[in-house]
């Protein structure tokens, strides 16, 4: 059946093949959805601080709010967009004029918020953000995006199109609850989808392998489906100041628990995507953007 999943596989190649006419890109972009199934798990942050991380690593970064509905990691940084998505989903403004200088020279796609038709794409306006990110793609070493709490249609439709999807939670319960339906849902709609686990605000490893453990038993048994712990990040109190100064916690406080974490967490992401490169398992990269979702 000709769905909305294939109609956005076919403009992703077209767009693709664009691209590669234009610059034949000698790598891709890796497309990196962080996403959790409920809110106050602390994904935004991982995500902001995550960019950071690896553009100090020497890589070109972009983040694209995908949070449509109530997005925020403008504020988060301390930003103040002249411009947003709204303003190229429904305006006549391009991709790039929407693009905010972030810390250490992350560059931003900000969502709007509050604004309810941005919480609901059409196809033809997700076919028309493919385009616009496909035409980004030759200046950007990885994409991360920051999609909406929850199971709505565009979170599933983004974390369906990237390479790698990210499940952020925490040790509480109803968080751990709503990560496993994240996962469900995945694994429902595309068995082979790379999905791991980031428990946010651990005590310590013991505690996000307990976390991890937990969720992954649920996911064996009902779902066949084994999970990853991506990593952990412990609970460090500069992590709300930073936040309350508008800052990433990376930059604000270089030497502390959690900054030292998300360093780490930057390396392994970096190491897995340069495997899967070396192995020409190019999956995750930007060729692979919405060519994975299938048609339900």
């Amino acid at each position: 059946m000709f769905d909305q999943a294939s109609m956005l596989r076919d403009v992703a190649r077209r767009a693709s093949a664009e691209a590669s006419n234009r610059t034949l890109l000698e790598h891709q972009p890796a497309a990196i959805a962080i996403t959790s199934g409920k809110g106050g798990v602390g994904k935004t942050n991982v995500v902001a601080n995550l960019a950071v991380a690896l553009a100090n690593m020497g890589k070109r970064v972009m983040v694209l709010d995908a949070d449509f509905g109530l997005a925020n990691i403008d504020v988060l940084l301390g930003l103040a967009p002249k411009h947003n998505l709204k303003d190229f989903i429904h305006g006549d403004l391009e991709l790039e004029d929407l693009l905010l200088d972030g810390p250490d020279g992350v560059r931003i796609i900000p969502a709007s918020s509050g604004i309810e038709q941005m919480a609901s794409l059409t196809v033809e306006q997700q076919s028309k953000l493919i385009r616009g990110l496909s035409g980004l793609g030759r200046h950007v070493d990885y994409l991360l995006i920051d999609t909406a709490a929850g199971i709505s249609a565009n979170v599933i439709n983004f974390l369906l199109a990237a390479g790698i999807v990210m499940v952020v939670t925490t040790p509480e319960p109803t968080a751990m609850v709503d990560a496993y339906l994240m996962v469900k849902i995945l694994a429902h709609r595309e068995s082979r989808k790379r999905v791991s686990l980031l428990v946010n605000s651990v005590s310590g490893k013991e505690e996000a392998i307990k976390v991890c453990r937990q969720i992954d038993v649920v996911s064996r048994r009902f779902l066949s489906r084994p999970l990853e712990l991506f990593g952990f990040i412990e609970k460090d109190r500069n992590v709300a100041e930073a936040v309350r100064h508008q800052a990433p916690f990376i930059k604000m406080f270089p030497n502390s628990i959690a900054s030292k974490r998300m360093n780490v967490l930057a390396r392994k992401l970096h190491s897995y995507c340069e495997e899967r490169r070396s192995t020409d398992e190019l999956d995750v990269w930007w060729d692979s953007l919405f060519h994975s979702a299938r048609p339900s």
